[in-house]
């Protein structure tokens, strides 16, 4: 039994070939709602082994087939094994996977996925919609760049593990780039550097192009006084001395991107746009992050181009919001919060990875740059949109008092229960174009669940 997934893209062959040969190939081809994540990924198409690791410990091994390697025309990897953590995964007989490479012309590649394997097809069909849309999204990304002036650099990026770091390192090598991982253990590898978050070392940001800065504890959970001072100051005093070694020094970064978030506007704002001109609102996160913001000036003062990406509601099947909520949705269980007026401002993950690539290349980027949707939806049509896409009904109204007792008042009026209507109003000004501009559009995509 085999199954076979093709598809034509308006790029190179050696660029599609390329593309799968640099690191991070793996991360950005794995579809985020399969529970399993990237262990090791191998040095060379031609040969060594890929590692995914599944729930309660489980390997898949991949491991790369010499004799069949034909760049830029094909490679084959194959299921291995190593150790008992990979013998229950084999209990699927085999797993044999040929990528093929077709030139139809100098910008036309047809590329063919072959698997052999017992897995009926019906199983594998929505993965493979899946990684060859990605890299088809992501080429575009790198070709638009490119075609704006972007040249190949060495980026600095702290929380680089996490829901967006993850992602937004893979991409970037996948596009040709360095990434330099500030860790906080000691450096595993030579794309790795010790950050001492209150006194980081001069030469940290040596040779760096520019630093893409994601570090911060969650703000998710109960507004108490610890939470909210471990909040705050994973923030504040990390980017400031950070800020402060960009600027000092010689050979490093010219451009200083941070996270931000939307949060600067207050939650109760209603159904007023805000733009990156509005005003500052009230409350907790809108302090925490003007303050956040201000940490940059050193930076700033010595003429860096910083920008701060004030980051909505991501939509990713991996982490946050979404992933929360699926099991209630998938079980029927779902429904809109208090009375589902509220305003949300929401961007899917690919977006944001985009948005802060963007902040990275061009020139005319600077300051605050709203990262949301060109589209806010109501509290209320985002169930609907979430219950259509798993096809499951969401009749069942969650009171306002339920996020209280999880959060707190103040924890559930800033998180769950704002109103925000925040437009992307510099990123449409500059020609922005959005992967997925429509919320079904993007829970489709990090959900599996293609329109027939």
């Amino acid at each position: 039994m085999s199954i076979e997934f093709s598809s034509v893209l308006e790029f190179p062959r050696s660029v599609v070939f390329d593309w799968h040969a640099r690191p991070g190939a793996i991360t950005r081809l794995s579809p985020p709602w399969q529970p399993m994540h990237v262990v090791a990924e191998s040095p060379s198409l031609k040969d060594g082994r890929a590692v995914l690791g599944f729930p309660a410990g489980l390997r898949w091994v991949a491991d790369h087939d010499s004799t069949e390697y034909d760049p830029p025309r094909q490679f084959v990897d194959a299921l291995g094994h190593s150790g008992p953590a990979s013998w229950p995964v084999r209990a699927i007989g085999h797993w044999r996977h040929t990528h093929e490479f077709e030139e139809l012309g100098p910008n036309a590649t047809r590329m063919t996925d072959h698997v052999d394997t017992p897995v009926p097809a019906a199983l594998l069909r929505s993965m493979f919609a899946y990684r060859h849309r990605q890299l088809t999204e992501d080429l575009a990304a790198h070709d638009a760049a490119a075609s704006e002036g972007a040249v190949p650099m060495t980026v600095a990026v702290t929380g680089a593990t996490g829901l967006v770091g993850s992602a937004l390192t893979a991409f970037l090598t996948t596009g040709g780039h360095r990434v330099v991982r500030l860790v906080r253990h000691d450096p595993s590898s030579d794309d790795e550097r010790r950050w001492d978050t209150a006194h980081p070392a001069a030469d940290l940001l040596d040779g760096v192009d520019a630093v893409i800065h994601l570090a911060g504890a969650s703000i998710a959970g109960r507004f108490t006084k610890v939470h909210k001072r471990i909040v705050r100051e994973s923030r504040i005093g990390p980017t400031r001395e950070l800020a402060r070694v960009a600027a000092t020094t010689n050979n490093g970064p010219r451009t200083f991107v941070t996270a931000s978030a939307i949060g600067f506007y207050g939650a109760d704002r209603g159904a007023e746009p805000l733009t990156e001109e509005s005003s500052r609102g009230d409350g907790f996160l809108a302090d925490v992050v003007a303050d956040w913001e201000a940490a940059t000036a050193p930076a700033e003062e010595a003429g860096l181009r910083v920008v701060q990406v004030r980051t909505g509601i991501v939509q990713s099947s991996r982490g946050g919001a979404l992933k929360l909520q699926y099991p209630l949705f998938a079980a029927g269980l779902g429904g809109p919060l208090g009375d589902g007026r509220q305003w949300l401002s929401w961007i899917g993950l690919d977006d944001l990875i985009d948005v802060y690539y963007r902040a990275l290349y061009d020139e005319r980027v600077r300051g605050p740059l709203n990262a949301v949707a060109p589209q806010p939806i109501r509290n209320r049509a985002y169930t609907d949109t979430l219950g259509t896409v798993l096809k499951r009904p969401t009749v069942l109204p969650v009171p306002s008092f339920g996020p209280r007792i999880l959060l707190g008042k103040e924890g559930a009026d800033e998180l769950a229960l704002a109103d925000q209507f925040v437009v992307p109003d510099r990123l449409e000004t500059l020609g922005h174009r959005f992967r997925h501009p429509t919320l079904e559009a993007t829970l489709r995509h990090q959900l599996g669940r293609q329109s027939a």
